[in-house]
């Protein structure tokens, strides 16, 4: 990571943007192949916040680039020691260092961290070594040591003496022992295989109980700092009377295995030394001697039996070995010494430890695989498989875990990621090791997921039918759209909007963009318009917004807001004699036909007819649904020759809207007496009596050309009827045939009556004066022919009413 820094630089400087993608690939080959350590060194008792290195110089970074990159320091174990000012790049201790308490048994004292950068995620290896300063004294176990010795021991016996412990290390550490001037004895120092000094007591000159029964000797144990410091220690000399025989252990050594777990009181070892001689000569005790105060709490030594049982709890993972050195001395004084190596065997008592070091709480939805979530370290204090790990994800998640250096884990994406299917993801890492009895621990690591606009609006409908009645008044509320987004936040706030279509005019309705509510601007008109479609868009708010759309069908409903309309007879039509009933016309006879219609629909518009006034209230009845004005009854001689009736059209609207109208009939012997009434009661108009004439020859021809073009369509039928049923059916005797034959239609005869005198002449077709022959007759083709010529006359005569 350093080197990676520097290589940069060094790019920055060239100015050449192709040089630096040269050295960027050499580094990053340089950094896969072993990242170089960035190594320090603290002197211990210094105070807190005291000033350790300038990251940033040594990495070649400006203090931005590691606030940007969000750099921190990560100590290995659970407490942080170091503390990194991102604005200046200096790295400081927070708490005064102890040496002693850190590194209590190592003669080194390294402490390790490791500094992270993010993007890109980046990690550079340190460590800061915490220098011996000469703060601790030389002490001894005991301030008093006595030392029993026959006065029969000869010159040059040695007796060891309690060493002295200092907890510095190095020069700082214990060098030297002296001894106070005396005749009988001196000092030898002596170093062990393990490095530790050891002092023994030389008898120079036999000792004399007669003449001197003991001595008081001051051992003095100096240590090398600057200035250097001593502790001391006061020996006790007893010459004991002559005691010729010497305890001796069974071994030298005595090596034993324990495991780290062992409960208390439990015997580790049982050393044996033996005597013979007698009496309290003979009787041998048992003490710790050159033994760490450490060793002699966590072992009890029976001063009697020999046995050392286990008296605190053993930890593999703080000492892997014990040694100690027993010392049998009998009642005579004399003693000797043998050595114990306990081997602290371990078991799986320690679960891993997972130590987050960076998580991402929230990452977006459209994040691609392979995107890391945290970085995270694993650690069991256990040795061989005990210590042994690996990780694991519960659940089926589309996250994954991967190694990446040392025992450094990275959480990372595996799949793709979709929020409106699980918007959040509470992540358990477990952590096992492969230990006999494998043990765990859990982290749970909560990852949120950031939305994205990958979804557009939903309408519910895709085509929408709201129904307005006409005349309805300005914005009008006629229903609501609703549209729903399966994204979150502003990228599911969906706006509605009317689709402006080219070529059309602008739609009478319009739509609150917030909620989707229809209004109608204006009134509504039923018979201009009755249903229109406008398209309405729904678009979120993203960047950039998506959109949907669904169509507005409004139906306008109907409401009964036109009166009928009479069309037959015209509001302008004379009263006098509008219509001509002859004098022998039976019950039923038609006399006209009221036509009205309803701009309306449905209901509205369904129309019936009554007969509201008249001349003669029982001479005439009106049809309820089709306004056909007929006789009730046969006209008598007795019944008035004009008749007035007032017809009463109503729909059936809520509520309903009626019109009237107004037939003028005049009852006739014939239809050359009518002509001639209305001639006397219509004045002359001399102007207009050669437009009649023309209206009436040109009328006759038409008719005459009808008649003749049916006549020839019928027998045309007839013709190839009768050809049909001569191929396929039997043939009859000529008499059969032959009676019919030459015969002709009956001629039938029709009167015109026109009114002389107006513009607008009049042609009425009249029933004929004699009837047609009636339907029992034997057929015969002409009869045929003049049964269909009268029905055709009829018909255009019902027409000409």
């Amino acid at each position: 990571g350093w080197l990676f820094w520097r290589v940069m630089a060094c790019g920055r400087r060239s100015g050449s943007s192709k040089r630096q993608v040269i050295l960027f690939i050499l580094c990053f080959c340089v950094c896969q192949s072993g990242a170089e350590t960035l190594r320090y060194s603290l002197a211990e008792e210094m105070e807190r916040d005291s000033f350790v290195a300038n990251i940033a110089n040594d990495l070649g970074v400006s203090p931005s680039q590691l606030a940007a990159r969000k750099a921190r320091v990560v100590s290995e174990g659970s407490e942080q020691l170091f503390h990194l000012n991102q604005n200046t790049g200096v790295l400081t201790a927070k708490e005064s260092l102890d040496r002693e308490e850190i590194c209590p048994q190592s003669d080194t004292c390294t402490l390790f961290f490791k500094i992270f950068f993010e993007n890109p995620l980046q990690l550079i290896r340190g460590e800061v070594e915490v220098r011996d300063v000469n703060d601790n004294s030389p002490e001894f176990p005991e301030k008093e040591m006595v030392l029993e010795i026959l006065e029969t021991a000869p010159p040059g016996s040695r007796f060891p003496l309690e060493s002295a412990q200092d907890k510095d290390v190095g020069s700082n550490g214990l060098q030297n022992y002296s001894l106070e001037p005396n005749l009988h004895f001196s000092l030898a120092l002596g170093t062990g295989k393990d490095g530790i000094k050891y002092v023994e007591l030389i008898l120079g000159q036999q000792l004399d109980r007669e003449e001197q029964r003991g001595l008081n000797l001051l051992l003095t144990a100096t240590d090398g700092g600057s200035p250097p410091k001593s502790g001391t220690a006061q020996v006790r000399i007893v010459v004991l009377d002559a005691n010729d025989n010497i305890p001796v252990f069974g071994r030298e050594v005595y090596e034993v295995s324990l495991a780290e777990n062992s409960p208390l009181e439990q015997l580790v070892v049982r050393v044996a030394a033996a005597d013979p001689d007698e009496g309290s000569y003979g009787k041998v005790r048992y003490a710790f001697t050159q033994t760490s105060e450490r060793s002699r709490q966590l072992f009890e030594l029976n001063p009697v039996t020999g046995e050392i049982r286990v008296a605190g709890n053993l930890d593999f993972e703080e000492a892997k070995n014990h040694k100690m050195v027993v010392r049998g001395t009998d009642g005579g004084g004399l003693s000797s010494h043998c050595k114990v190596q306990v081997e602290v065997l371990d078991v799986n008592d320690n679960a891993p430890e997972i130590a987050l070091t960076s998580l991402t709480a929230s990452i977006p939805e459209d994040a691609p695989p392979r995107t890391v979530v945290a970085l995270f370290s694993v650690r069991d204090r256990d040795f061989g498989d005990n210590g042994r790990t690996e990780c694991t994800i519960d659940g089926d998640l589309p996250f994954s875990l991967s190694p990446t250096f040392d025992n450094y884990y990275e959480l990372s994406t595996n799949a793709a990621l979709d929020r409106e299917r699980t918007a959040e993801y509470n992540i358990t890492i477990t952590a096992m090791d492969w230990g006999t009895t494998r043990l765990s621990s859990r982290e749970s690591i909560f990852v949120q997921i950031s939305d994205v606009n990958d979804n557009p609006p939903e309408f519910t409908q895709e085509i929408y039918t709201m129904l307005v009645t006409e005349n309805n008044s300005p914005m009008l509320q006629i229903g609501s759209l609703n549209a729903t987004d399966a994204d979150a936040g502003k990228n599911a706030r969906v706006r509605y909007a009317l689709v402006r279509q080219e070529g059309k005019e602008q739609p009478n309705v319009s739509v609150n963009s917030e909620n989707g509510e229809i209004y109608i601007l204006r009134p509504l008109d039923y018979e201009e318009v009755r249903a229109f479609e406008v398209m309405v868009r729904a678009a979120d708010g993203g960047s950039p917004p998506l959109s949907a759309h669904a169509v507005l069908r409004v139906v306008v409903r109907d409401e009964n807001d036109n009166a009928p309309v009479v069309l037959h007879p015209p509001a302008d039509n004379s009263v006098t004699a509008g219509e001509l009933v002859p004098r022998w016309a039976r019950e039923g006879y038609l006399v006209a036909k009221v036509v009205a219609v309803d701009a309306d629909t449905g209901q509205n518009a369904w129309l019936s007819y009554e007969l509201a006034k008249a001349t003669e209230p029982g001479l005439f009845r009106v049809g309820l649904h089709n306004g056909e004005v007929r006789t009730a009854r046969a006209v008598s001689e007795r019944d008035a020759p004009r008749q007035r009736l007032v017809v009463l059209v109503r729909d059936r609207g809520q509520p309903p809207c009626s019109a009237t109208a107004t037939l003028g009939i005049a009852l006739v012997d014939g239809f050359s007496d009518a002509h001639l009434r209305v001639s006397e009661e219509a004045p002359a108009a001399e102007s207009d009596g050669l437009l009649t004439l023309y209206l009436i020859v040109c009328l006759a021809c038409v008719s005459a050309l009808f008649l003749a073009t049916a006549v020839a369509t019928v027998v045309v039928r007839v013709r190839r009827a009768r050809q049909r049923e001569g191929e396929t059916l039997p043939t009859f005797p000529k008499a059969a045939t032959e009676s019919n034959a030459g015969s002709l239609p009956r001629s039938y005869v029709y009167d015109v009556c026109f009114a002389a005198g107006t513009v607008n002449s009049e042609f009425r077709f009249l029933r004929p004066l004699f009837p047609c022959f009636p339907a029992g007759l034997p057929p015969g083709p002409g009869e045929q022919r003049s049964s269909v010529c009268s029905q055709e006359v009829a018909n255009l005569g019902e027409e000409g009413d």
